[in-house]
């Protein structure tokens, strides 16, 4: 993470296609602000990279990035995990929980796959990303986090909200600021650098002395 913090855009996206050249300057663009951010993308394209290349680059940088993929979670575990929970909040609430949002507070937090959040989650969440105000399950305080949000996805939310399974509230929320990875497919004359990369990577932890690819 240190070394994170001390690399710029160049140095976490291998490639010179005028795709990657793109996506590099529009996450030096909004990296200083705080408006939230959608990633959109296919899975593998690099969505979370680019999320913690945002957090590095921004005065942020030095406080806690979480990261969350909505589709890991039933409904109701994942609130608890972004909210977190008061003992005795339900069967099994034994102690307090923090929830990630208040581990991320004065940092990033980045939810990946945010279409596949379930609807009455997204009703809550919408309030805390409007406010940054937020209950614990089982809390009848409210808290309050200063968070930056990033969010990304692989479906099309505007379908998903003609589809009735997103909130067009939410949609518009946190659509302020989007862009999108391009797959490795449409960006073939990347493939050499990033072959490139991966054996220099792979040479310096395993020792091993692979010195190029062959055409086949």
């Amino acid at each position: 993470e240190e070394q994170l913090h001390r690399v710029n855009v160049k140095d976490r996206f291998v490639g010179e296609s005028g795709q990657m050249n793109e996506v590099e300057r529009l996450i030096s663009l909004v990296a200083p602000s705080d408006v939230p951010v959608l990633i959109l993308g296919e899975t593998g394209t690099g969505k979370e990279l680019a999320a913690r290349a945002i957090h590095a680059l921004s005065p942020r940088s030095t406080n806690q990035f979480v990261a969350v993929n909505s589709s890991t979670f039933q409904e109701s575990i994942l609130e608890s995990e972004l909210f977190g929970y008061k003992k005795g909040a339900f069967t099994g609430a034994q102690t307090d929980k923090m929830g990630l949002l208040e581990l991320a507070n004065g940092g990033t937090f980045f939810i990946d796959e945010v279409g596949d959040m379930g609807m009455a989650i997204q009703a809550k969440f919408l309030r805390t990303l409007e406010t940054g105000i937020f209950r614990r399950l089982g809390d009848v305080r409210e808290s309050k986090v200063d968070v930056r949000f990033i969010f990304a996805t692989n479906k099309s939310l505007e379908n998903e909200v003609k589809e009735k399974r997103f909130r067009k509230d939410l949609f518009y929320r946190l659509n302020v600021i989007h862009f999108k990875l391009p797959p490795l497919r449409e960006r073939s004359e990347d493939i050499i650098a990033l072959s490139e990369s991966f054996i220099e990577k792979y040479n310096e932890i395993l020792g091993s002395r692979v010195t190029g690819i062959n055409d086949q």
